[in-house]
């Protein structure tokens, strides 16, 4: 089905107008409109003082009654009288939050830390988040979207471009940012040229100063000095989202700065990310383990299909799952180095992520990868589209 554009529905018939009545399906050809005057007193009365109307008149007359009773029922109608609204405090507050910075700073590790569960992958390789990542972090009196984006870089791919596209899309849909700065390394060029970038967000930006465990005391007090320096943000956090440090007071921090709202998801959820993002996640985090430093970036996973296997007769347990996921890289030398040596890296990956797929589904699951060879798909847009960027 395609939706026609703005332009077509603007010049189409009636786009937007008011239409003309229109029938019942039952009913043949158009209301007509009144009946011209036959008598001399305009009073359409025949010799016989009938009203001059045959049967097909009546038929008319009846579905144009029809069309005003139902035209009468749409304005008296209220759309929204069946819908219960849930149940929120007063003075609740609600809103998204983007969570920015270069690559390898903390964005998915804190993300995790504040929704409470690991919903992003994490990995000590830069630029290993590649879609933007809604985690939600829900209190008695207040829920926060997040949105944990790609590193903004300096783009070497065109996957890199459509990366950095993501952050900037992020930025325009929230009502608060929050910048990562590592504690364990110097404000930089990157740093500087995405604080430059936010002040036209006109939105609150706070800083976060991410991986405060790794350093001092005093080298934490010169960065937090430092990232002072670089702007007037609305507020400058430490935390560190390994041992939990700091995280309440970002979450309150955060909470002041998005507007009063009744929740944006149900109670419970903690990411919308769909099934088969979050498996091809779980594989990828398994698969970027160990790995030479050129891989990570060649490396993409997707779902083909996932299957239900018949059950068994006399078994009572669920049927198992069959997972089939396509592990695409860019040289058959990299293909070589997923796979291992007699499979040996391939069976490592499934071991790994196995368990995390089958929590997520629910089910015992048969996991079926195939190591792909795509040829420079970074920069290939078909091979991009298919793969979701």
């Amino acid at each position: 089905m395609r939706f026609p554009s703005d332009e077509e529905l603007m010049s189409g018939p009636n786009a937007f107008g008011d239409a003309p009545p229109q029938v019942d399906a039952d009913e043949e050809g158009p209301v007509p409109g009144p009946a011209p005057a036959d008598g001399p007193d305009g009073a359409g009365m025949d010799e016989d003082g009938a009203d001059g109307l045959d049967d097909a008149d009546d038929a008319d007359l009846d579905a144009f009654e029809r069309l005003t009773d139902l035209r009468a029922l749409r304005e008296d109608a209220d759309a929204g009288a069946a819908l219960v609204a849930p149940d929120y405090p007063e003075g609740f507050r609600a809103g998204f939050v983007s969570i920015v910075g270069r690559p390898n700073v903390g964005k998915s590790t804190l993300t995790n830390a504040l929704v409470g569960r690991k919903i992003a992958i994490t990995s000590t390789r830069p630029e290993t988040t590649r879609h933007n990542i809604r985690g939600i972090v829900h209190a008695p009196d207040s829920q926060l979207v997040l949105v944990d984006t790609p590193g903004y870089h300096r783009p070497r791919t065109l996957l890199g471009k459509r990366l950095n596209d993501m952050v900037r899309e992020a930025l325009a849909e929230v009502d608060c940012v929050v910048l990562c700065l590592p504690a364990d390394q110097r404000i930089g060029p990157g740093d500087r040229f995405i604080a430059r970038e936010l002040r036209d967000v006109r939105r609150p930006v706070v800083a976060v100063a991410t991986k405060c465990d790794l350093v001092t005391r005093d080298r934490l007090m010169k960065h937090l000095l430092a990232i002072d320096e670089m702007g007037d943000f609305a507020a400058i956090v430490p935390v560190s989202s390994v041992e939990g440090r700091g995280i309440d007071t970002l979450t309150r921090v955060l909470v002041d700065h998005v507007p009063p709202s009744p929740p944006l998801y149900p109670d419970g959820d903690v990411t919308d990310e769909s099934r088969d993002t979050l498996i091809a996640e779980f594989i990828r985090e398994a698969a970027l383990e160990g790995v030479r430093d050129e891989l990570p970036h060649s490396l993409a996973v997707q779902v083909e299909e996932i299957i239900e296997r018949p059950r068994r007769d006399g078994d009572d347990r669920e049927p198992l799952l069959d997972v089939h996921v396509n592990v695409y890289v860019e040289r058959d030398s990299q293909k070589a180095i997923i796979i291992g040596k007699r499979g040996s890296r391939l069976k490592q990956i499934g071991t790994d992520a196995r368990p995390r797929i089958e929590e997520l589904l629910g089910r015992r699951i048969f996991l079926d990868l195939h190591v792909r060879t795509a040829k420079d798909w970074q920069s290939d847009p078909k091979m991009l589209g298919r793969l979701g960027f």
